[in-house]
């Protein structure tokens, strides 16, 4: 189990750096880390490079074990803080459409799970400092998040099984045209997310549904994302490129919760 969870640890700091090298080239945050907010300040490009310097920094530190929970800690409290303080305020303020569609919350709720990754290795990893008193008040504050790691990321799970449902079109466009059937793998996409999701939440069967969770994102991965990633890779500002870096970090959550988890005893 320690190798998966070494191995979902490299998949989500990889996937990161990635979005942090990505970032560079457009001076911008990738869409699901920080919405693009009309007249950005002066200094907005700096902001934007001195935080990519330090993703990538936090992500190599991270695989290498140095100060893995604490910077776990920060780096969830940093995209949260994003996520607060960036795209909630923004779906309410800028965008026009009604709060209760589920596809305008696309790009919060993937920050959301990737805040619940950096949750699940903070958890997963060891305290480097067991003494409370030594540590700063802001870590622990977030090490009470810890045991809601995986909560979070299983609330973008089940919302985007549901999202399946509500757009079926849109989804099933993005199927291989060499797969037939597009509903069904549409629907079976849908269902898989959404038992993951659960199973994590309630913790029954919590490394079988994991395991196949991270399995079948990291498939789409390998055969849906990365090829639109290289066909694609200046459209939006790279977004087919951000979403492969989401699909791989996604799947590095679940196999790090596999790794991790430990059944409550009786």
């Amino acid at each position: 189990m320690e190798k998966l969870t070494k191995t979902g640890i490299i998949f989500y700091c990889v996937a990161l750096a990635g979005v942090g090298i990505h970032q560079f080239f457009y001076a911008d945050f990738c869409l699901f880390l920080f919405p693009h907010w009309p007249n950005p300040f002066p200094g907005y490009a700096i902001l934007i490079y001195v935080f990519n310097v330090l993703l990538i920094a936090a992500c190599v530190a991270i695989i290498a074990g140095k100060k893995r929970r604490t910077i776990s800690l920060a780096l969830g409290g940093v995209l949260l803080l994003m996520l607060l303080l960036g795209q909630v305020p923004y779906e309410y303020i800028v965008i026009p459409y009604k709060k209760t569609h589920l596809g305008l919350w696309v790009l919060p709720l993937k920050e959301l799970a990737l805040v619940g990754g950096a949750f699940c290795i903070a958890g997963a990893s060891s305290d480097e400092n067991a003494d409370q008193q030594n540590k700063p008040f802001i870590i622990r504050v977030l090490e009470k998040l810890i045991p809601f790691g995986g909560v979070f990321f299983s609330t973008t799970m089940i919302l985007f099984g549901l999202s399946h449902f509500l757009y079926t079109p849109t989804v099933s466009a993005m199927v291989p045209d060499y797969l037939p059937w597009h509903d069904f793998w549409t629907y079976f996409a849908a269902v898989a997310l959404i038992a993951g999701g659960v199973a994590i939440v309630i913790r029954v069967q919590v490394r079988l549904a994991a395991a196949l969770l991270g399995l079948m994102i990291f498939i789409w991965f390998i055969f849906l994302h990365t090829p639109d990633a290289v066909t694609n890779p200046l459209v939006g500002q790279g977004n087919e490129i951000t979403a492969a870096f989401s699909a791989l970090a996604f799947s590095g959550i679940a196999f790090v919760i596999v790794g991790s988890y430990q059944p409550k005893k009786i």
